[in-house]
């Protein structure tokens, strides 16, 4: 496997480790981290910025979102799923995008 994808794995799980521990806190609530994830997966999926780029590429791009997005969505009490399990989860909850439909 590429390094780089090793260090992307460990940043994306760091991050939802950190959000987790946010929302345990109380600091930030579950609706909040899903809005602004939700608004950077709006602004890395609008037309100018898709435009050109294949399906996969526009997957990749927002892998990491929906990853993120999935393990806020988890109980904070509970641990987060491995990262192998975050990213089964991505693929079966991933829908096509409007130019696919």
């Amino acid at each position: 496997m590429n390094v780089a994808n090793l260090q992307l794995e460990g940043l994306l799980m760091a991050i939802a480790s950190v959000n987790h521990v946010l929302v345990r806190k109380g600091i930030v609530s579950v609706k909040e981290l899903d809005i602004a994830l939700r608004k950077a997966e709006a602004s890395e999926t609008d037309q100018e910025r898709a435009e050109g780029l294949s399906t996969s590429n526009r997957d990749a791009i927002n892998f990491p979102i929906r990853l993120l997005q999935l393990a806020n969505q988890r109980d904070p009490d509970d641990d987060l799923p491995s990262f192998s399990t975050l990213t089964r989860m991505v693929g079966q909850v991933k829908e096509p995008f409007n130019d696919e439909m």
